[in-house]
């Protein structure tokens, strides 16, 4: 960034413009001066005093040339701006290092450095840098924390200059803007077995051969370093160049995480919101079956599938496991409530029995929703959901002794349809969730197991 180039464009405006900018730039005490200077001059001319008016002609025309001559300054100055790191959780901060090099051949005199920063990250800083010799550079940080989520401009970065006399500030601005991702919370999630024994996910890897037989064998062009014992000697005299079978592909493991962001189904807003809530389970889910080799995406009820575009929508085998979830979390950083008031266009996008494991995380449902969610378990190998108790958040962190009647019931017509359904009471750890997750499902398989040997 070169505040001279912005300086430059002042200019252009004319000399009439270039006054008044000067002019706009004078202080409580470069005003002071000229309307003392005037008044000066005034009774001087009245009274006929000719040393009184000399006195009030210096002070009138003191801040004029102190304006006149800060606007005609010309420092190069080049500033940059560095975030510490670019991503950070709700409730973290966030270290900004702030950059300044004097580009020209002339020192700078006392310059007040100041960055945009929006309220929420916390109040504007200001520095105040002394003189800068020529070809160098000072260093300054500050740091930001927001409870929100959210994308968040820094910028443009501003230079305040000033006269040795104080009588005139003007502002310098930079172009450039830098932006803070501020995702969800992400909690750790403990390493328990949700998958069960369901075909198409779990905690190991499928192997799908590539080789059925010698005929039906699709080979690939020689890479140094492959064994030659992997030739296919057919498909080498047929394509004329050497070939060789392929190597087992193994098939990731599969999990969709199904947020609800319906605005009918949350009730309040800020932090401890059961939507933001639902929001951290998300990201805590998609984290922790990414570090588990799952290959996952995040489904919305509107539909919206992230990573969405590819081959199976996703994210995971052909990405690396950092892009993928830091695609996840900043669309989760962004995310707000829908106007839908229906899950049916998620259960349309989700494929029968092709999904592998569900992880849903669900607000208030009626009768309808609790319907069409029921029938979600068909399409997925496996289904686990968290549904927010709107009746408990709404009574806060009073002692409750259990769900709602409303939640109990939406809980059984999960349940019913094979879920492992789990009420978020206010205040509950998706930890100790997804644990007794874990322990819901293990007691529904035990069961199971003991009908089936009578």
């Amino acid at each position: 960034m070169d505040a001279g180039g912005t300086d430059r464009s002042h200019d252009d405006r004319g000399e009439s413009g270039g006054i008044r900018t000067a002019l706009t730039g004078l202080t409580t005490r470069g005003r002071s001066f000229l309307a003392a200077g005037l008044a000066a001059a005034v009774c001087a001319y009245v009274l006929g005093q000719s040393d009184l008016l000399r006195v009030g002609l210096l002070l009138s025309v003191l801040p004029l040339v102190c304006a006149t001559v800060l606007y005609r300054t010309r420092y190069r100055v080049a500033g940059s701006r560095r975030l510490s790191p670019e991503r950070v959780p709700a409730g973290s901060e966030a270290r900004v290092h702030l950059r300044v090099d004097n580009v020209s051949r002339m020192p700078t005199g006392l310059l007040m450095l100041q960055d945009r920063v929006p309220y929420v990250l916390g109040p504007r800083p200001r520095f105040v840098l002394d003189r800068v010799e020529p070809g160098g550079r000072r260093e300054v940080s500050y740091r930001v924390r927001s409870d929100l989520r959210g994308r968040y401009p820094l910028g443009p970065l501003q230079l305040r200059l000033t006269d040795p006399f104080g009588l005139c500030e003007l502002t310098r601005s930079f172009s450039t803007h830098d932006t803070l991702t501020v995702i969800p919370r992400v909690q750790a999630l403990p390493p328990v077995r949700l998958s069960g024994e369901a075909k198409g996910y779990g905690e190991g890897r499928q192997r799908t051969l590539a080789l059925a037989g010698d005929d039906d064998v699709i080979p690939r062009g020689y890479r140094h370093g492959d064994d030659l014992r992997r030739v296919h000697w057919r498909s080498t005299a047929r394509y004329g160049e050497l070939m060789v079978r392929r190597e087992e592909q193994p098939q990731r493991a599969r999990c969709t995480v199904l947020l609800d962001t319906r605005g009918l189904a949350y009730d309040g807003a800020g932090p401890d919101s059961p939507f933001e809530w639902a929001v951290s389970g998300a990201a805590s889910v998609l984290v922790h079956m990414l570090e588990r080799g799952f290959s996952v995406r995040l489904l919305t009820d509107t539909g919206n599938s992230v990573p969405g575009e590819g081959t199976d929508g996703f994210a995971g085998a052909s990405q690396g496991t950092a892009d993928a979830a830091g695609l996840m979390m900043d669309t989760l950083a962004v995310i707000d409530h829908s106007d839908g008031t229906s899950l049916s266009p998620a259960y349309d996008l989700l494929r029968g029995g092709n999904e592998g494991l569900l992880v849903a995380f669900f607000g208030d449902l009626d009768e309808e929703q609790a319907t069409v969610a029921a029938r979600m378990r068909q399409r997925s190998g496996g289904a686990v959901a968290f549904l927010l108790d709107g009746g408990a958040w709404a009574r806060g962190p009073a002692d409750v002794p259990g769900p709602s009647d409303r939640s109990e019931e939406r809980l059984r017509m999960l349940r019913e349809a094979g879920w492992t359904a789990v009420g978020v009471p206010y205040g509950a750890t998706l930890e100790e969730l997804w644990r007794l997750a874990d322990r819901e499902r293990t007691t529904v398989a035990a069961a199971a197991g003991g009908e089936g040997t009578r």
